[in-house]
């Protein structure tokens, strides 16, 4: 993270303390330095959007949140309130944190969307989707997955390999959706 990333990052702190967004975050981060390297999206809105796209969860209730997502899915409407309302929260953010109005426009756009739109609106807005996505796979979204739900571990092998083609818009998405799939296959050997 650079030193604006980082001025981002601890403005958004406080919104993300709920949910494990504050890990959850710091790993979508990872992942869209990885996509920015083959992906010609533009790292000037694709890094910061990831670090407030989630912002907005603490507007919903911790005691719901486990139903707005996830196999437990059972209240849309919970789901969209995080992103409306982390729209806003963003906004915000980015402004006090100095970034020019065009990229605070993009990105208020895009975290707006970023869960409920199945489309992407731009290469910037597909590589964020797939950051966050690309969290389900990595070694602390997939256990946590399991725990918060009680899935199996086989039940949660198969959700995320069934769902690689429909979750990821980009190439190099899926390519390391397969790869991180493959080392939680290793993981349950350990």
């Amino acid at each position: 993270m650079n030193d604006t990333h980082k001025k981002l990052f601890e403005l958004a702190r406080p919104f993300l303390d709920t949910r494990e967004n504050e890990k959850h975050t710091r790993i979508a981060f990872r992942f869209a330095l990885r996509l920015l390297s083959e992906e010609a999206a533009d790292p000037q809105v694709v890094l910061p959007a990831v670090i407030v796209h989630d912002v907005g969860w603490k507007c919903v209730p911790e005691d719901v949140q486990l139903t707005a997502f996830g196999p437990g899915l059972k209240d849309v409407n919970l789901n969209r309130i995080h992103e409306v309302e982390g729209a806003k929260i963003a906004v915000d953010l980015l402004k006090r944190a100095g970034y020019p109005q065009h990229v605070v426009n993009e990105i208020g756009e895009i975290v707006l969307g970023h869960d409920s739109r199945p489309e992407a609106l731009s290469l910037n807005d597909a590589v964020v989707k797939d950051s966050d996505k690309l969290w389900r796979y990595s070694q602390h979204g997939f256990w946590l997955t399991i725990k918060r739900f009680d899935l199996t571990y086989e039940r949660q092998q198969h959700r995320l390999r069934n769902n690689m083609e429909k979750w990821f818009l980009t190439p190099t998405a899926k390519r390391l959706a397969g790869e991180e799939l493959g080392l939680r296959s290793r993981d349950s050997d350990e």
